[in-house]
């Protein structure tokens, strides 16, 4: 992975981050856990690496810019997700947590099972709950997945949550599956390759048959094919 700041100084820059925003007694220095940081770089790099767009991978290897915003929200919460699987201590989990939720407007929390293949493109105002995902996920700005009455969403290879729609409660979505703009499905199922769209005249939520997913735009591999 080709680094915008190298590696150490991307850690040195986050942690004063996460120092100047949270000042309490516990000063944190991400290079004292290295290991587990290129643990979070290794996935990153792997996620970017099926990546559609040159941003993000080009000419066989993968770009991380630490201020392009959509980057950085990633790196973050790999990051995060990463030092809770690996460490026991989670406070520096939280604070990542907490910085992605302020700089980025995103809460996802660094428990949530998001999977190893999945993009959060313009994520601001987005709430990840922890459902049942699966990898080339996609989700923008403004969404919501959440659980009712304790019943999260399921979601299959390759769906979408296109900008301000949501997902709410006991939901399983079929591989290729698209949620359209400002459109809620709640306690419902939605088969593979369908669209769920809203008729913003007449408020009714319907669904049709998509020829390609939302999704596909996102990512370099035929989402046809999983």
């Amino acid at each position: 992975m080709i680094l915008s700041l190298p590696k150490n100084e991307l850690l040195d820059y986050t942690s004063f981050q996460l120092n100047h925003f949270y000042p309490d007694k516990n000063v944190v220095d991400l290079c004292k856990i290295n290991t587990i940081a290129d643990l979070a770089f290794d996935r990153l790099d792997f996620c970017f690496k099926h990546v559609a767009f040159n941003r993000y991978f080009k000419n066989g290897e993968t770009l991380f810019n630490h201020l392009y915003a959509d980057h950085y929200l990633m790196y973050i919460w790999f990051l995060a997700n990463t030092i809770w699987k690996e460490s026991a201590d989670i406070s520096i989990a939280a604070k990542l947590y907490y910085l992605n939720k302020s700089l980025h407007g995103l809460d996802c929390m660094y428990e949530t099972k998001l999977p190893n293949i999945f993009l959060i493109f313009h994520g601001v105002g987005t709430m990840l709950g922890k459902a049942d995902y699966n990898d080339y996920f996609v989700t923008l700005q403004g969404c919501t997945v959440g659980s009712h009455k304790g019943k999260y969403p399921v979601f299959g290879k390759g769906t979408a949550l296109t900008a301000n729609s949501s997902v709410i409660g006991d939901c399983i979505l079929g591989n290729r599956a698209t949620i359209s703009t400002r459109t809620t499905v709640f306690q419902k199922s939605i088969p593979e390759d369908f669209t769920v769209f809203t008729n913003f005249e007449t408020g009714i939520v319907s669904m049709k048959q998509s020829k390609e997913c939302y999704a596909q735009q996102f990512f370099n591999v035929d989402l046809k094919s999983l």
